[in-house]
């Protein structure tokens, strides 16, 4: 060990597992000098993997509070609904839906959630409270052994505060109608520390039927304890109403039928609630750590929408409600170690996660102006898994170290049918390894290879089914879809100020088949692959200014033909993504940034014969700080007034007074111009 006196040093003093978070805890100065990344060399075990702060966070605007997970750089997050639905995210080459491809978490909790009413990997922070998370660690590609199911493409785990520095009093009031109240704050309690925040939320929006958002969130988090020894126990209250107009035909706009903000079925919304309580609690010392987290989450939706208008029934229309009642509960225990092999400096860490979700029911309705007249289905479901990762890091040089990790997962379903033929039960497993190799630094440049297996689970309602809702035969899926992954990358520092980081990945699904919950079944698809590039950079110019500059481009292709779909294009995915922006910080008592993002056409087709447009859009921030409690914020969205859509679908559809159905284009426009004023009092 006396070749590695450094090394040994530094992991004798990282008191957190995984080490890349032992080593982010080692450069707590160099954070505080940047106060927006913690991406520096000797963190990351892939160049695609980084931290955002809340630095950053702060200083940026969001128009919707999901689009907190486009500073996972690349990802896109757009919306074809009401405000209280889930977004649409893009990364990689994917059209992720509502989160199939891509596992988020908040404080170890899975946000995705498996077997739901409307899409498979559903992922809803609408019950996020932004100003109380503390950062993001995102991961891209299935390279980690810790990461599970849905994170072929990526993973993002946000981490709340335990404290706030100074309370927070904020009230905003802009455009359409939108209010917003916030109130938060920590005080000492027995040993620790009681954080509490309430937020409640109004909106209209430029629709001609106004969303009428009523959205309500609480949080409770007690924690105490120090670096060594941490306990936490949050619970968290959720709850949205709302109307939506959801994506309209091309057709209806261009005929003058209906503006670009009006609705085909104006009774389209939504009723959401998710309730939640969490425990976590970890222990550090010279030789490792462990960490022990539980949660309990109750959540309810109600969903309204009709996308295709009079196709299927011509007398009281299309629209359906997808409903379910959830409750889902998991434990995850980690430990790690220090140790040596053959002399050489090492860390083991150890985990297993469970959990158990139970939807009594998940359903699908017929309805006419969101009232239920025929039942589509309606399962009762049990879902359990348990995940096993083992890791090892290795290093074997002051300038090489490797991670090789391996992980099983394990699941059950068992599905109790209102349609005949499709209850049952069944399981799976999947063997997931994984290899990383990092080399460096040189001039402080670092250079990763990794390579994984990864996975994302299918709908519980398919791995039984022998019958469709039509009463047609069908056969059972694959319960779990296997991935694979590649990536060679660089980061480097060389510049100073300068961290950027240059990747090239490969990604190959099994299959593209997923459960389409607006139908009630399960719709197949065919392998396919994923190539890429990105080139992510962040430049602190002094100590008031911060570019930001990332791009990405991707390929994406089934990889055999269908006579039935001619065409090897994947329908909806990204093709190129940038993001440009300017962060001003403490300029004088003024502050602000500007953010660019652009979001690149996508084939809608198989045969690439349709074609959406691009969408660029801008966001701007200015901001003054009367005094050190006391500050005025104004957030201007889409500030160029562009007439872009947020997403297109090429799909049939039949409105009122068609003989026949239509192919066309149906899009949800951007919202025009818009401004918020904030005032925020510290206390």
């Amino acid at each position: 060990m006396q070749q590695y006196p450094i090394l040994w040093m530094l992991l004798s003093a990282s008191l957190v597992t995984p080490m890349a978070q032992a080593n982010e805890a080692l450069h707590l100065d160099e954070v505080d000098v940047r106060g927006h990344y913690d991406n520096a060399i000797g963190i990351a075990d892939a160049a695609s993997e980084g931290t955002v702060n809340a630095a950053l966070i702060k200083n940026r605007p969001t128009l919707r509070t999901g689009e907190i997970l486009e500073f996972v750089p690349g990802m896109i997050a757009t919306q074809h609904s009401g405000s209280g639905k889930a977004n649409q995210f893009y990364l990689r080459g994917f059209n992720l839906d509502h989160g199939t491809d891509f596992a988020t978490y908040v404080d170890d909790m899975p946000v995705n959630m498996r077997t739901h009413a409307h899409g498979q990997g559903y992922t809803d922070l609408n019950f996020l409270i932004p100003e109380l998370v503390s950062h993001i660690h995102y991961k891209k590609g299935p390279y980690s052994a810790e990461e599970g199911d849905f994170s072929s493409a990526g993973a993002a785990r946000l981490h709340l505060v335990n404290q706030l520095p100074q309370g927070i009093a904020s009230l905003t009031i802009g455009s359409y109608d939108y209010q917003r109240m916030l109130l938060a704050n920590s005080v000492p309690l027995a040993d620790g520390h009681l954080l509490y925040a309430l937020d409640m939320n109004h909106y209209d929006g430029p629709w001609q039927v106004a969303e009428g958002v009523r959205k309500y969130n609480g949080l409770l988090r007690y924690s105490e304890g120090d670096a060594h020894d941490s306990t936490t126990l949050t619970a968290m209250a959720y709850r949205n109403r709302w109307n939506s107009t959801d994506q309209i035909p091309r057709r209806a706009v261009q005929s003058g039928q209906i503006s670009r903000f009006d609705a085909i079925d104006p009774s389209d919304g939504g009723d959401s609630s998710r309730y939640s309580l969490s425990f976590n609690k970890q222990h550090r010392d010279q030789q490792g750590s462990w960490q022990m987290s539980a949660y309990a989450v109750r959540s309810e939706l109600d969903l309204y929408s009709n996308f295709t208008y009079f196709l299927n029934d011509p007398v009281n229309g299309d629209q359906f409600n997808q409903s379910e009642k959830r409750t889902m509960l998991g434990v995850n225990l980690s430990k790690s170690w220090l140790g040596e092999l053959a002399g050489l400096p090492m860390e083991n860490n150890l985990g297993i996660q469970t959990r158990y979700d139970k939807l009594s029911p998940v359903a699908l309705y017929n309805t006419v102006n969101t009232q239920r007249i025929s039942l589509i289905r309606s399962d009762k479901v049990e879902e359990s898994s348990a995940g096993l990762f083992a890791e090892n890091t290795v290093w074997w040089h002051e300038k090489l170290r490797t991670v090789v990790g391996v992980r099983y997962d394990r699941y059950q379903f068992d599905v109790k049918s209102s349609i005949n033929g499709n209850s049952g039960n069944t399981s799976d497993g999947i063997t997931s390894p994984k290899l990383s190799v990092i080399v460096g630094p040189w001039a402080n440049t670092e250079f990763f290879y990794n390579i994984g297996k990864g996975f994302h689970s299918n709908d519980a309602r398919g791995t039984t089914q022998t019958r469709l809702a039509d009463g047609s035969a069908a056969s059972p899926v694959t319960p779990l879809v296997s991935t694979r992954g590649s990536e060679v990358g660089v980061r480097t520092e060389w510049v100073p100020g300068l961290q950027s980081s240059l990747v090239v990945w490969q990604l190959d699904i099994d299959s593209e088949l997923v459960f389409v919950g607006d139908a009630g079944e399960t719709e197949p698809s065919r392998a396919s692959r994923r190539t890429g590039i990105e080139w992510n950079n962040h430049y602190v110019v002094n100590d008031w200014l911060l570019l930001d500059m990332d791009l990405a481009l991707s390929k994406a292709r089934f990889t055999k033909e269908d006579p039935a779909e001619p065409g090897r294009y994947i329908p909806g995915s990204i093709n190129k993504v940038a993001s440009l922006g300017a962060t001003v910080t403490n300029w004088g008592n003024w502050f602000g940034s500007m953010q660019l993002r652009y979001f690149g056409p996508r084939a809608l087709v198989a045969d690439n014969s349709v074609r959406s447009n691009a969408t660029l859009l801008t966001y701007a921030r200015l901001g003054y700080r009367y005094n050190p409690r006391t500050t005025l914020t104004l957030d201007v969205f889409n500030l160029f007034d562009r007439k872009a859509s947020d997403i297109d679908y090429y799909y049939e559809s039949q409105l009122a007074g068609e003989a026949t159905p239509v192919n066309d284009k149906h899009f949800h426009p951007v919202e025009p111009r818009s401004a918020r004023l904030a005032l925020t009092y510290n206390f």
